[in-house]
This record gives C-alpha cells, sequence and structure tokens, in this order.
C-alpha cells in the first residue's frame, strides 16, 4: 500500500450501497480502504477495492491492541487506524457505513486552514453556525442547548492548524436520541461554513466524517469499556482538552457526507447516552482541570491522564488503561 491516503470504516453489514460507492470513490481517487469486521460480520465479505479484515485477519496483524480489543463493539475501528498507520498513510479519513459520500468528500484536506476562530468560549453548539433549526450535535450537554453562540460575521478570521477536522452530515445529521424522538428530520447544513474550536472550547465530534492529519493519529483512540454511543463523543473531549496543550484548533466544516440512516432502536440509544447527558460537562470540567504538558512527544502521557479521569469517575473501567497501553505500544512499533 503506497498510498497517501487511507479511509477506515468498520461494518457488519454485508458490502451495502454505501461501501460500495465509498470502495469506488477509493479507486477512483487513489485512496486505500480498510473495513474492519466485527463477530457479527458476514463470514465472506468481499468488496472489490477494499481490504477486508475480519477477526483472525485483525489477530493476525501482529497489533497487541488486536488481541485483546472487546468484540462487538465500535471500537475495534482502532485497529483499522492502526493498521492504515503500519502502512504508512499520511492522513487518515472515516466514516460509517450509512454515510454517502458527496463530491467533496473526496476533495484535498490541508491541516492549515484559513476559517473563523473561536477560543475560550465554554460549551459551544456548533449546529448553531450550520442551521436555524433547533438542533444540536449528539454529546452536547441537554443544558446548553439553547445557549446563544458568538455571531460568526463578528469572528475573527485565522489561519489555524487544524490536525483534527469534523465534517457534518446532511440529511440525517449526528443527533442524539432526544432529538431523533421529539424533533423533525431531515435537515440540510449550510455549505459555506468553516469553523475552528480551540483553547477552552468545547464542542462534541464524532467518528462519522473525520479527517485525521499524523501528529494527531494517537488522539484517535476510542475507549472501549463504555457505551457505543459514547465512545467516539468521549474521545472527542479528551483530543480536544489535549490539542489545547498544543495550539491546535478542531475544524468543523460543512457536510461532505450524507446520511442514510442504518435501523436504530431509539429507546436503546437514549439508555446508552445517559451517562453522556449526566457527565459530560462533570468530564470537561475534570479534563480542563488536568495539569497537562505541551508538545507531540507528551501525548502519550497526556492520553494516560484524561482516561484516568474516566476511571476515576467509574464512567470506563480499570481494563482500559490496558487497552490504551496496547494502543501505545502498537503506535510505538507502526509509526516510523
Amino acid at each position: 500500500m503506497n498510498k497517501k491516503i487511507t479511509l477506515v470504516v468498520t461494518t457488519i453489514s454485508e458490502p451495502n450501497k454505501v461501501l460500495q460507492k465509498l470502495a469506488t470513490g477509493c479507486q477512483t481517487n487513489n485512496w486505500n480502504f480498510i473495513i474492519v469486521g466485527d463477530t457479527k460480520s458476514p463470514k465472506n465479505f468481499t468488496l472489490t477495492g477494499s481490504e477486508y479484515y475480519d477477526i483472525q485477519a485483525q489477530i493476525a496483524s501482529g497489533l497487541k491492541y488486536a488481541q485483546i480489543c472487546p468484540t462487538r463493539h465500535y471500537a475495534r475501528k482502532n485497529i483499522g487506524y492502526l493498521l492504515a498507520m503500519k502502512y504508512g498513510t499520511q492522513l487518515i479519513v472515516e466514516t460509517d457505513d450509512d454515510n454517502l459520500p458527496l463530491n467533496s468528500f473526496w476533495e484535498e484536506s490541508y491541516p492549515q486552514i484559513k476559517c473563523k476562530i473561536i477560543d475560550k468560549a465554554g460549551w459551544v453548539n456548533v449546529y448553531k453556525y450550520f442551521s436555524d433549526h433547533l438542533i444540536w450535535p449528539r454529546g452536547l450537554p441537554l443544558d446548553k442547548i439553547n445557549e446563544s453562540v458568538p455571531s460568526y460575521e463578528n469572528l475573527t478570521i485565522s489561519s489555524s492548524y487544524c490536525p483534527i477536522q469534523q465534517g457534518l452530515a446532511n440529511d440525517n445529521p449526528d443527533v442524539d436520541a432526544i432529538y431523533r424522538l421529539v424533533l423533525p428530520l431531515p435537515i440540510k447544513f449550510r455549505g459555506d461554513i468553516k469553523l475552528g474550536l480551540g483553547v477552552e472550547s468545547w464542542c462534541p465530534f464524532n467518528s462519522q466524517n473525520t479527517v485525521w492529519f499524523p501528529p494527531a493519529y494517537p488522539l484517535m483512540y476510542l475507549p472501549a469499556y463504555c457505551s457505543f454511543r459514547m465512545t467516539d463523543i468521549w474521545r472527542s473531549f479528551v483530543a480536544q482538552r489535549i490539542c489545547w496543550e498544543n495550539g491546535w484548533r478542531i475544524l468543523f466544516f460543512s457536510p461532505t457526507v450524507y446520511q442514510e440512516r442504518n435501523d436504530h432502536n431509539l429507546m436503546h440509544d437514549f439508555e446508552d447516552e445517559v451517562s453522556g447527558y449526566l457527565n459530560n460537562q462533570k468530564i470537561a470540567q475534570s479534563l480542563s482541570d488536568l495539569k497537562l504538558f505541551s508538545g507531540e512527544q507528551q501525548i502519550p502521557d497526556n492520553l494516560r491522564k484524561c482516561y484516568d479521569i474516566f476511571i476515576r469517575l467509574g464512567l470506563v473501567k480499570s481494563e482500559e488503561s490496558e487497552l490504551l497501553e496496547a494502543w501505545l505500544q502498537d503506535l510505538n512499533q507502526v509509526i516510523v
């Protein structure tokens, strides 16, 4: 594999129309395409234009993390990230098997971005900049939904280093179960917004349309000993907190995918999100209070400190520490 960009998806589906379209796009644009399976995945998964790793292939990869990560969990996507790094990819893009790419999905990304910026704003409902509807991203504390945000027109424009970039999704965007139970969809977002969130500004981001540059690769770690609905949200809080130390911003940009959502039991989703509804503000405050250090070489220790917070709060099991150490050991082997 000598291509510069790798797309990573995890699935338990047959090669559906989304995966087929992603595979075709990867071939057309000379991207790698890694698909990570799980125990419920089809036994004879085959899709031209992709590299599929079933459980046996993941274990045979030599990655320590692959040996001990729980099955039947979205966090097995971490194995796909590590495999992409192992092959020397210069950019990792991730999405899910129900997000259809727009043409803009395949456009080149750059870490240095001239955009509007927000610093020291606390919780920010970023969706307010992309839509006039009452809507908020999954993971935003419920009592922050209706808080005002600084006027977009009055925000400062700056050239920002953004090694993590979150694209939105049209039609069925990433919202929580409460939104889906009571408010209407579909929704389309504005197509001309780029916004960089910096120090002391919080907004959850997901794993559904996210671009990662190499300095931020260690921050891709998805915790496994928590619910599927919180793993990418809690990762985003850790990543934001560590980005602050390095003067990095998180870029939020207009949709490059549209979602045709897989079937979900919304009340099960709600149940899986309760730990976030009740604790996300506490998590952010605890992470804010941490003493962290700047520099890419400090990221492993900073990650340990952040996930220790989740363990101390009783939000992830203590076994998460072993998984994180395996991730960090694998990173040392695959990043050269």
